[in-house]
């Protein structure tokens, strides 16, 4: 069994010389350039973003919002070109698009120049999306456009938590403050409820009042037309009476009237009717006593028996009669007396310079008198006129006060629907506001604004994370790397040796004279990728002995593999078998992507693909997460290389008897 590790072996031509003994330090330093040079290169691109040059472009022009200046594309690009995840150069349209053409910049970023418009049309009425242009070119580089993607995708999360939050905190400050203006709305509202609730109950007493005017308004309007009858009636009897007077006043005013010659005469007729009465007292008396005389003579001449007699009694009764009536009898004597008496009063105020007969007459001498007439007939004319326009005017007055009270009984109908909806409309904007949230201070208000841009938050947690791209790729990369090792050892080393098989060595002794050497180098290669991984590129598993142990088993179930294709068809034919199945494994075993993302044909060699065993194991022990995958890649991967060595050691019987094709092989590599 141990007839591999003897200095018999194939180990024995590399331990004399330089260049053997430099060989086999290549052989066992080879499979860091596919493992642990590939994962140092390649250990964390996505970090590396802010190396790649990208061109940016501001075209946006400012506009006015909420009476402020809002520039948010400058203000997007400066954001930008502070962060440092790209290696941003601020450019003009012309010098980026070239730029992209020629290589020098991956991609672009174009702000637009409505980019400030779109954004401050979030509360106006036509809101739409601000845009950011992104211009790759997978000529200079296709992963290089999948980073760009990639960065284009964070840029625009983070303009979106930045200008969203901003735009929606916008939104929530006019919805503050039309809360605030609804309240005034909702308080005014009702007072405006409370006051068409009194202008109701005046809409009615003003109908009640109106209609009240109306009645009364025929009526002023039948007593104007009275008024205007009487006015008439007075104009025409105060002319017709002042007519005469102002004739006469003329007269007297030309023949001129002096009140003092007026007391003097009125002062000699009562002399005179005094004596004028002394003389009809006396002769009064006498025809009193005539009378008397007569009365007594027609008395006895009726009483005589003589018809002559009584004829000549009805003879002498008219001269009774006369001196009754005609005579100065006491009744005239009375009415001379009271003449006189009027003369002496008449004669008593003309001489009274305060009477007012006195203030008459001198009004009389002075011609006022007549004015006073004058103004007389032309007040009672205007009073005339006056009245006829005010049946005018109580006409018109009328037919408004009908209009009126008809007006107010359709504002009586009226104002109870307009209360109707006040109480709605109070009712319903109270309801309103109370839908309306507070919102609190400015501090309340950004969180809420924050999360209405972004309702929803991303909350991730991965199960043993590999935390680099890299480490990620360490499972895929180290068994590529020990397959590739293993193709190596077998190209120096000899799969099958000819001695140990021809000497009728058993063919599993034969098989392992040839394989133990093979380990011992794999087992350099091994341990040689695992210490530069771990402690050179940084490759830090979570179980790292565990990972030692299982990285050896990989690699001796591929120098078994590799050995029984060589042992089966020969070097040169299982060199080529040895490649291609490279090909097929490095395709089926999900190492890159998931395989249910392959072709078909990888999905079905997939559960026979001994590289996929290995990448499933690798992760596991890299990542954690250990479970029953690990010991089902265990086993596989160990009966693989027990599988592989009973074939390598069953060619090796059938190779003890030397055929043609054996001695002269149709393909040498």
């Amino acid at each position: 069994m141990l007839a591999g590790m003897s200095l018999g072996t194939e180990l024995k031509r590399f331990s004399k010389g330089a260049m053997p003994r430099i060989a086999i330090l290549t052989i066992v330093l080879m499979p860091l350039l596919y493992g642990a040079m590939y994962l140092w290169v390649f250990w964390n691109p996505f970090d590396e973003v802010a190396k790649v040059p990208v061109a940016i472009v501001n075209q946006d022009r400012p506009v006015e919002a909420n009476g402020q200046e809002l520039n948010a594309g400058k203000q997007v690009r400066d954001e930008l070109l502070a962060s440092g995840e790209l290696d941003l150069h601020a450019t003009d349209a012309k010098e980026a698009a070239a730029g992209l053409a020629s290589g020098k910049y991956y991609f672009t970023i174009e702000i637009p120049k409505d980019f400030s418009s779109s954004i401050a049309s979030a509360t106006t009425d036509d809101p739409h999306k601000a845009q950011i242009q992104f211009t790759f070119n997978d000529a200079n580089n296709y992963l290089a456009g999948i980073i760009g993607q990639t960065a284009a995708s964070r840029v625009t999360q983070a303009l979106n938590d930045n200008i969203g939050e901003r735009a929606v905190d916008q939104v929530l400050v006019g919805l503050t403050s039309a809360g605030k203006g609804l309240k005034k709305a909702a308080d005014g509202s009702q007072q405006l409820a409370d006051g068409l609730k009194q202008a109701d109950d005046g809409a009615q007493q003003l109908a009640a009042g109106s209609n009240e005017l109306a009645t009364n308004m025929v009526t002023a309007r039948d007593g104007s037309a009275q008024l205007a009858d009487g006015t008439t009636q007075l104009a025409t009897g105060i002319n017709a009476a002042t007519t005469p007077l102002l004739s006469l006043l003329t007269t007297v005013d030309s023949s001129g009237i002096k009140p003092s010659q007026y007391a003097a005469d009125a002062a000699a007729i009562s002399s005179d009717l005094s004596d004028v009465l002394g003389v009809i007292g006396a002769a009064g008396a006498g025809q009193s006593q005539a009378e008397q005389a007569v009365s007594q003579v027609i008395a006895g001449l009726r009483n005589s028996a003589d018809p002559n007699a009584r004829a000549l009694a009805n003879a002498l009764a008219p001269v009774k009669q006369f001196l009754q009536t005609q005579g100065l009898n006491a009744a005239t004597t009375a009415k001379v007396d009271r003449l006189a008496k009027q003369s002496n009063t008449l004669a008593a105020q003309l001489g009274d310079r305060n009477s007012s007969l006195r203030s008459t007459l001198a009004m009389l001498e002075s011609g006022e008198l007549t004015g006073k007439v004058v103004e007389l007939r032309n007040g009672a004319d205007q009073l005339q006129a006056g009245a006829a326009q005010l049946h005018d005017g109580l006409i018109q007055l009328s037919d408004g006060s009908n209009r009126l009270a008809a007006g107010a009984d359709q504002l009586a109908q009226g104002t109870p629907q307009l209360l109707d909806g006040a109480d709605q409309l109070a009712t319903g904007l109270a309801d309103g506001v109370k839908q309306i949230p507070d919102f609190g201070d400015d501090e309340q208000r950004q969180k809420t604004a924050a999360n209405l841009s972004q309702p929803v938050a991303l909350s991730s947690y991965t199960h043993n994370p590999a935390p680099t791209f890299g480490t990620g790729f360490a499972p895929f990369f180290l068994p590529l790397a020990m397959f590739i090792g293993a193709i190596i050892i077998w190209m120096m080393l000899k799969p099958l040796q000819s001695r140990p098989v021809i000497g009728g060595l058993g063919g599993l002794r034969s098989v392992l004279a040839s394989y133990w050497p093979g380990v011992l180098i794999s087992v350099a290669q091994v341990v040689v990728m695992f210490v530069v991984a771990h402690f050179a590129v940084g490759l830090d598993a979570v179980h790292p002995l565990g990972m030692l142990g299982f990285m050896l088993l990989v690699s001796a179930t591929f120098l078994a593999l590799i050995q029984m294709f060589n042992a089966v068809l020969g070097p040169a034919v299982g060199r080529v078998v040895s490649l291609a199945f490279l090909m097929v494994q490095i395709v089926a075993s999900g190492g890159i992507y998931p395989v249910e993302t392959t072709a078909k044909p990888a999905q079905w060699f997939h559960p026979f693909d001994p590289m996929s065993y290995a990448v499933t194991g690798l992760r596991q022990l890299i990542s954690g997460g250990v479970d029953s995958r690990l010991w089902v890649a265990v086993g596989v991967l160990a009966a693989i290389a027990v599988v592989s060595l009973a074939i390598s050691a069953w060619a090796a019987r059938r190779n003890r008897q030397y055929t043609m094709v054996q001695l002269f092989p149709p393909i040498q590599v």
